[in-house]
């Protein structure tokens, strides 16, 4: 099927489930929106969030989508049941398949989650590993500065480093071997955030399991490209162009890549 699946983010932090995507299913369309103009999503309301989730949703849903990714843990974890709720496509979210990896990745089942405010606050990431072992033991830490830290394009200096350093220190008193980068912005700060913690931690990211989601919801739905070649993907941005094109051809290693603009 040659429609394309939609991908939504607050910014440029679902950039990281769509680098994911074209690595493992480089014919499937993709179509991509960034809420850079409202990002971040972090502190604002779940009332709020859903009402930005939605427009982003329907705006995609105009252009015949066949499966929606909400590459926001912001959003997976308030909007995705309402998202279910209100379109006929398949839609999966970045929180349940985030979980699973870490579980996966962990020995001793002790997990740090490391979120937007939203995020942390809403407890789906605590609530989604609990749900597959109870024994789990997780620690959240809310990390306000890092999405504006990607969002500005400072995350490759070394002046966050300091950012990074004073955020995580929490950590120091709590004992685990897995972190969840549980936004999609925070693999942008995968160095930064590995020389803060010990060298034993397993950083997880929820992109490699999403697409592993996204490859099984396209086989069960009969959903999957014929195409035989690369699709080229599409990006909008609800906020300025030239800095959003400018981090999608560094992060996605796209010499030119298609950018637009958006209105919700």
């Amino acid at each position: 099927m040659e429609a394309p699946i939609g991908v939504i983010d607050s910014g440029v932090g679902g950039l990281t489930v769509v680098k994911e995507l074209l690595n493992r299913l480089p014919n499937e369309p993709i179509v991509y929106i960034g809420d850079d103009a409202r990002c971040p999503y972090g502190p604002r309301s779940a009332e709020e969030v859903i009402q930005f989730t939605v427009e982003m949703a329907s705006a995609l849903s105009k252009m015949d989508i066949k499966m929606l990714v909400v590459a926001c843990n912001t959003a997976t974890a308030v909007a995705l049941d309402i998202l279910k709720d209100t379109f006929p496509f398949p839609i999966i979210g970045v929180i349940e398949p985030g979980a699973r990896a870490a579980l996966q990745a962990s020995a001793t089942g002790e997990i740090v989650v490391l979120g937007t405010v939203g995020t942390v606050n809403s407890g789906a990431y605590a609530e989604a590993i609990h749900l597959l072992s109870s024994r789990a033991s997780v620690f959240q830490l809310a990390c306000p500065e890092f999405v504006p830290i990607v969002e500005s394009g400072r995350y490759k200096t070394n002046e966050v480093s300091g950012i990074i350093h004073q955020t995580l220190k929490p950590l120091q008193e709590v004992a685990f071997d897995t972190a969840i980068l549980g936004c999609t912005h925070y693999p942008l700060l995968h160095d930064h955030i590995k020389a803060q913690l010990r060298s034993d931690v397993t950083i997880v990211s929820s992109a490699n399991e999403t697409v592993h989601d996204v490859e099984k919801a396209l086989m069960a739905h009969a959903l999957t490209s014929d195409a035989a070649s690369p699709a080229t993907p599409i990006f909008y941005t609800t906020g300025e162009v030239h800095e959003f094109r400018s981090i999608v051809s560094d992060w996605l290693e796209i010499e030119e890549p298609i950018v637009k603009q958006i209105k919700l």
